[in-house]
């Protein structure tokens, strides 16, 4: 073997390394998140007895106002939805207004101490359920209803991954806390 070749197989085996290790450390980051949304839902499970969970595709759906009305639409693939949400990002076992990285509620966002003085960004917002929403958002809203309350919490894994989303940092387990006004399939 040359030199040259030599050189090259080394390279390729450090980047293999390094690519493992990246990739170890990931799980790893999601492994932590799985443990912050179990304590999130065990806590909310005992200081609510009604409270509902759901697992769906890696997305957790926890409703403390679960309709589950049979005669009503649960949303199906393709579905609208109309709601309200608040996301924040989940970076230990509890939700902070400091964590808030999306809203339609303004008082929510005054909460945050947000500036309010775009009041057309606070309103109901209608979304269909399809590829284009992030795994975990799209799988825990699959089967609400109108009226259903809570939240649609999942790890980085299904949300952006290792894309930094606006103000949503990369890697960031979400928490959608939801209010579900509107469901309708088409």
């Amino acid at each position: 073997m040359t030199r040259p070749a030599t050189l090259i197989l080394a390279s390729g085996l450090a980047l293999a390394l390094i690519a493992a290790c990246t990739k170890q450390s990931l799980q790893a980051t999601y492994d932590k998140q799985s443990g912050y949304i179990e304590n999130f839902v065990q806590n909310q499970l005992k200081a609510d007895t009604t409270a509902t969970l759901r697992e769906n595709g890696g997305s957790f759906r926890l409703l403390v106002h679960d309709t589950l009305d049979v005669r009503r639409d649960s949303l199906l693939e393709g579905g609208l939805v109309s709601l309200y949400y608040a996301c924040f990002t989940l970076t230990g076992n509890a939700l902070t207004v400091a964590n808030l990285v999306a809203t339609n509620v303004k008082e929510v966002a005054q909460a945050a101490r947000w500036e309010l003085s775009d009041t057309t960004r606070y309103k109901l917002d209608t979304l269909r359920l399809d590829d284009k929403l992030v795994p975990g958002l799209r799988n825990g809203l699959l089967g609400v209803q109108a009226g259903d309350e809570g939240y649609i919490l999942f790890t980085g894994k299904y949300g952006y991954g290792n894309t930094e989303r606006g103000t949503i940092p990369a890697k960031s387990a979400l928490v959608y806390q939801i209010w579900i006004e509107n469901v309708k399939n088409e």
